[in-house]
């Protein structure tokens, strides 16, 4: 495929330079279409008999491989989700924590991850986002370390087999801005959360969840397809492998979109991101301070002399999609492989006339 043919896949490219995937990332033509064709039939023939819920698993299965491959691991541990809020979720919940344990996380951390460490009970520990000094701050109560591989901010990847430790507490990742934006890495990592409206350009709301040992995590949160069978009382088997964990609910049209998504991207994807990256750097580079550091991901976050608000504005007047991060005075491009030299430029040029 070429980059011309694979750019073509979305339409919105026609007309804005569309660099916002970190929020999410452009439709697919293909995406849309199947998930309009999934609508078609249900509205043609409803949503029920055995034949409809058939299809349905077998699309459940074929997305749980879908994701498995993109993260580089066997489907029976990719856990289905509605978003990287509901893997932290399920994690968090199923580990028991309670007001005597620790979390110790970073101070560039999305509320979609820190939620729900603060919700879990246990005291929260904010270190700086750097490996050497979250390992400083855990301690004998730590029962989890809980950091993005990509920060939303500023861009930076975290090394994760460094904050793996022999004994040491296990290692949530939210992989938002990360899984299908960059080679997979679960290196360390005891759980990985996917958000695929983003980097796999899927519709919303879909996502999933790596889980290293999905027995060792109590099903806190039982999705109904979570149960291999389940009592009148409410008691319950849950199935084999990760998909104990499944939880939320998405519906078939979003998962036949979701399918399609996984399809379009080349095999080129990871080269093509972080070459634009680097380019979208060299341009910006002149006219603004970059933060994120070189090479480190498909996000390029930037401090612009004047307001990040304002900037974001102006160039959305000029068809350019970015986005400010509120109170860090950031303005945070998304290069993803679909990105062109024009696209680049229209950022550059829009942030000089600023």
């Amino acid at each position: 495929m070429t980059f011309e043919e694979a750019r073509a896949q979305f339409p919105v490219l026609d007309r804005l330079a569309y660099l916002n995937a970190g929020s999410a990332g452009p439709l697919p033509r293909s995406a849309v279409e199947a998930a309009r064709a999934s609508l078609d039939r249900d509205l043609a023939e409803g949503r029920g008999g055995k034949a409809y819920i058939d299809d349905f698993l077998e699309l459940r299965d074929r997305i749980r491989r879908g994701i498995a491959a993109v993260l580089g691991t066997s489907a029976d541990l990719v856990a289905l989700t509605d978003s990287t809020t509901r893997g932290c979720q399920i994690v968090v919940a199923g580990l028991d924590l309670d007001a005597g344990d620790e979390i110790v996380t970073s101070d560039q951390e999305h509320f979609g991850l820190t939620g729900q460490l603060h919700g879990s009970g246990a005291r929260v520990v904010v270190a700086e986002a750097d490996e050497e000094a979250l390992l400083a701050a855990v301690t004998s109560r730590t029962r989890l370390i809980a950091v993005s591989h990509v920060l939303w901010t500023t861009g930076r990847r975290l090394d994760l087999a460094g904050l793996r430790r022999s004994g040491g507490p296990p290692l949530l990742v939210d992989g938002a801005q990360s899984a299908g934006a960059i080679p997979p890495d679960l290196d360390g990592a005891d759980f990985y959360t996917v958000s695929a409206q983003k980097w796999l350009c899927a519709p919303e709301p879909t996502g999933g969840l790596f889980v290293r040992d999905p027995d060792r995590l109590r099903v806190a949160l039982p999705g109904f397809l979570a149960a291999e069978r389940h009592e009148a009382d409410g008691s319950f088997v849950p199935r084999a492998g990760a998909q104990r964990l499944d939880s939320g609910w998405i519906g078939a049209a979003t998962l036949a979109g979701l399918e399609a998504a996984l399809g379009v991207h080349p095999e080129w994807r990871y080269e093509g991101g972080a070459k634009v990256a680097s380019r979208c750097r060299e341009l910006l580079e002149p006219l603004a301070e970059v933060v994120t550091p070189a090479g480190h991901s498909t996000l390029v976050s930037f401090r612009p002399p004047g307001d990040p608000a304002e900037l974001v504005a102006a160039l959305n007047e000029r068809g350019v999609v970015v986005r400010d991060l509120p109170s860090r005075n950031l303005v945070r491009a998304s290069c993803g492989w679909w990105t062109s030299e024009d696209d680049l430029r229209r950022l550059a040029d829009g942030v000089a006339a600023s």
